[in-house]
């Protein structure tokens, strides 16, 4: 549980990344957990004084699509470990790789085990209970899969409650039946839980015959987070169509759209792209999908998450700027200011600026790893300092 800090606390003598740019010697003025001033020359008094000359202040990294802790739940197909540990441990490592918003992208899929119903039930209990030990603010993003239709009344009631603040929309099934393709789906599925051949084809089948109901409980699902003012996420758009239909549906969000043409359209309709940090580290995406940097020099890029690895979202923006793609301090909105935006806590969350939620690092200078991270605050309360 993110604690809120009631102290007055000036932080004087940093490197501000402020949505101006960056302010060199500057002040900022943390009260209740909020900024109050940023830019001010001299400490009133009944602040506490910290001295942060010599270091970088960012804003806290907005990850709004992350499933590495999937790993610290299963670390190897069948093997689970208890789910009190694998999620502090999960959250140690976001803190260590400057996450301070943390959306679980916990996939609700027709699947037994890791990716199942049960499961996202267990880990949304988890993480919206007041007394957890997580100390990330921590929040739910579904990945619902059209053809698990069973218990829909629970998932309605989960965006009813707010224990679910994104959406997106997936549907990872095969195009059809064919054997070649139900054997790639099968490689997947085997990453995360033991099943037989015949297991899979079955599962693979059963889940098929679901696939219209679903849609029908897909488009009530798009209604209702409209008028919750809930944001969609729209999955792996492929085609043309695909973005019809994303467009139709309103969505907010354009993950991992898979060309630059594709990424144009979503955001000429008003979506955010989103793509995954580790694509640009790794160079490219492992599915043959475009790359981030080919996206940020086609100007069709606007934010970034950490998918299946947390330190690349830090190292991203060094990256971008490296690279030539954009300012260092139009990368990191990517990582902050603008997830923040497009999951509608813009207001909250993502940027050094009057009013929003204290969320930082302090960072040594010229490091483009998350070892510079010397502090990590959230809701002006230190939750992470190296020595």
């Amino acid at each position: 549980m993110t604690v809120i800090s009631a102290e007055k606390i000036a932080f004087q003598g940093a490197t501000i990344l402020t949505p101006d740019g960056w302010l060199e010697d500057g002040t900022i003025l943390v009260e209740d957990g909020k900024f109050v001033t940023v830019d001010q020359i001299t400490t009133p008094a009944g602040y506490k004084a910290i001295n942060t000359t010599g270091l970088q202040l960012l804003p806290g990294l907005v990850d709004i699509h992350g499933d590495a802790f999937e790993r610290m739940i299963a670390p190897r197909p069948g093997v689970s470990m208890p789910l009190d540990m694998a999620l502090v441990e999960n959250d140690q490592a976001l803190l260590a790789a400057g996450i301070t918003t943390f959306f679980y992208s916990i996939t609700d899929s027709f699947e037994p085990g890791l990716r199942s119903r049960a499961t996202a039930r267990k880990l949304i209990k988890h993480i919206t209970a007041l007394d957890n030990s997580l100390k990330t603010d921590s929040r739910v993003h579904i990945r619902h899969e059209q053809a698990n239709t069973a218990n829909y009344d629970e998932l309605c009631h989960w965006l009813e409650s707010r224990q679910v603040t994104l959406l997106s929309l997936n549907n990872h099934l095969p195009e059809t039946l064919d054997e070649h393709l139900i054997q790639r789906y099968a490689n997947s599925v085997r990453q995360r839980i033991k099943q037989s051949d015949s297991e899979i084809r079955t599962l693979v089948e059963t889940a098929f015959i679901h696939l219209d109901e679903g849609l029908v409980q897909m488009e009530n699902l798009v209604q209702r987070c409209h008028a919750l003012g809930t944001p969609i996420a729209s999955h792996d758009d492929e085609t043309e169509a695909d973005v019809a239909k994303s467009r139709e549906r309103g969505v907010a969000i354009a993950e991992f759209p898979a060309a630059i043409p594709l990424a144009q359209q979503s955001r000429d309709y008003g979506a955010a792209v989103l793509m995954g940090a580790p694509n640009l580290v790794r160079g490219g995406s492992h599915v043959g999908y475009m790359g981030v940097a080919e996206a940020a020099q086609a100007q069709v890029l606007d934010c970034l998450c950490s998918d299946y690895h947390y330190p690349s979202l830090f190292h991203a923006p060094f990256l971008l700027a490296e690279k030539g793609l954009m300012s260092f301090d139009q990368a990191w909105k990517c990582v902050s200011q603008y997830p923040a935006e497009a999951a509608k806590i813009g207001d909250q969350k993502g940027k050094i600026a009057l009013g929003h939620d204290a969320d930082f690092l302090l960072l040594t200078p010229d490091c483009p790893l998350p070892s510079a991270i010397r502090a990590v605050y959230i809701n002006g309360h230190p939750v992470k300092q190296s020595r």
